[in-house]
């Protein structure tokens, strides 16, 4: 499938991101892929390595990875991402993870939209992570 048309947007009338996001991303209406909150255990259930941050990090990536593969999409196809994370001291184990992975899934440095939430908990009481995604697909 071709890639999907980004333009992203950059503006002074607003305040600078504050870490690895856009303020906004601009697409052509089309057919959008709406993926569920991802937690980071792998297809059998289980968490990944020591199932801290960075473990479910990269594993929540990966699901969500799978999926956009699944339909003919990428990374590049992604439009925005709503982000919870449980507890404010998972905020900066999440973000250090998150800056170690995104140049390899963002080359290009256009990181799409993100909105970052931190709650109480999760479905379970070992997930740290939750990630949902909209792609626009080519």
């Amino acid at each position: 499938m071709a890639e999907t048309e980004r333009q992203v947007v950059s503006t002074d009338l607003a305040p600078a991101p504050l870490g690895a996001y856009s303020q906004a991303i601009r697409v052509k209406a089309g057919e959008l892929l709406y993926i569920a909150g991802q937690v980071g255990v792998d297809r059998d259930g289980n968490l990944p390595g020591d199932g801290g941050m960075a473990a479910q990090t990269r594993q929540v990536y990966e699901n969500l990875r799978g999926i956009l593969e699944s339909v003919g999409a990428s990374f590049s196809d992604v439009v925005e991402f709503t982000t919870y994370v449980v507890g404010r001291e998972s905020v900066q184990p999440f973000m250090a993870a998150r800056a170690d992975i995104f140049p390899s899934l963002f080359p290009d440095g256009d990181y799409p939209p993100n909105t970052l939430l931190v709650i109480s908990g999760l479905v379970r009481e070992e997930f740290l992570v939750e990630i949902k995604a909209v792609a626009a697909l080519p």
